[in-house]
């Protein structure tokens, strides 16, 4: 089993900056990705970006040129850079790691974005 932990979130004002982080931990054998993804109230999850072990990433079109995904595939962690930052992009902000093909999330971090 993987468990995963995200932190960082937390409020912020527009135009503002934060910092998630993702950690996987257990029984991991070889991690072929990782992503953030988010749910606003009322709304679907949607992808935010992914980065794989090589290092492409992948962004949603709603974030793209602010939002930056890094990787430590040494120690199984991610990081989301969020700049310019608006009161759309409030949502719970979750981890997920692809570990041979089986998907783990994380419970989730709050991110609110004041305007």
């Amino acid at each position: 089993q993987v468990q995963v932990v995200e932190s960082g979130g937390g409020l912020v004002q527009a135009g503002g900056s934060l910092r998630l982080s993702c950690a996987a931990s257990g029984s991991i054998f070889n991690i072929l990705a990782m992503g953030w993804y988010r749910q606003a109230p009322g709304k679907q999850r949607e992808l935010v970006a992914t980065i794989n072990n090589s290092g492409r990433t992948n962004y949603g079109n709603s974030v793209k040129g602010r939002f930056t995904i890094s990787r430590d595939n040494a120690e199984n962690t991610m990081s989301l850079q969020m700049n310019s930052l608006k009161p759309e992009d409030t949502a719970v902000y979750y981890c997920n790691v692809n570990d041979r093909g089986m998907g783990y999330w994380g419970e989730g971090t709050l991110v609110t974005v004041s305007s």
